[in-house]
């Protein structure tokens, strides 16, 4: 199976979403299309396997960044992880992102998707960040930035990272230090 899902991974970086068929796929990874049916009945099950393999690496990094003892250093090691996330296959990434708002998530990928978010909602609430009056929507709004930062800078082909997560830092870092309501 994890043939299949790599094969699908390198066609659409590769070919784009023109070259990716479930006989392409299966041609690749050197199985029968029957055998990529048994695992997968259709391509957005295909894709929906590929986006959760790629969600929980980014997952893993998180947790790693959750380890370390300051706040700042979590936040740091999550958005690096992040970045290195999109940078280390960028096609595949934005591709990813389009079938990701397509798709219904499957429970796979909503649960690896909320372990994210408490990840990050127990990063912002530690000590040294300012306290947020709504973790909550701190959380989202931290996420938001993120993404928004890093799938942009995917779009245009950015391959420097240390930039990248330098620019995406003092975004979250202004976000979370400006009180709320402070804006007129």
């Amino acid at each position: 199976m994890d043939a299949i899902i790599e094969a699908a991974a390198r066609i659409l970086e590769e070919q784009g979403h023109g070259g990716f068929t479930t006989n392409a796929v299966a041609e690749l990874a050197g199985v029968s299309i029957g055998t990529l049916y048994q695992y997968f009945p259709d391509k957005d099950a295909l894709l929906g396997a590929l986006i959760a393999r790629e969600t929980a690496g980014l997952v893993e990094g998180a947790e790693a960044a959750c380890m370390l003892a300051t706040g700042q250093q979590a936040l740091d090691a999550l958005v690096r992880a992040a970045v290195r996330h999109q940078v280390r296959r960028p096609r595949l990434a934005r591709l990813l992102d389009f079938e990701e708002a397509r798709l219904p998530l499957d429970a796979g990928t909503q649960v690896v998707r909320s372990r994210f978010v408490a990840i990050l909602a127990e990063i912002l609430a530690r000590p040294d960040f300012p306290e947020q009056s709504d973790i909550a929507a701190a959380t989202g709004d931290v996420a938001s930035i993120m993404r928004g930062m890093i799938d942009a800078a995917g779009e245009r082909g950015e391959q420097g990272q240390d930039a990248l997560v330098a620019r995406v830092r003092r975004a979250v870092l202004g976000y979370l230090s400006m009180p709320a309501g402070s804006c007129p």
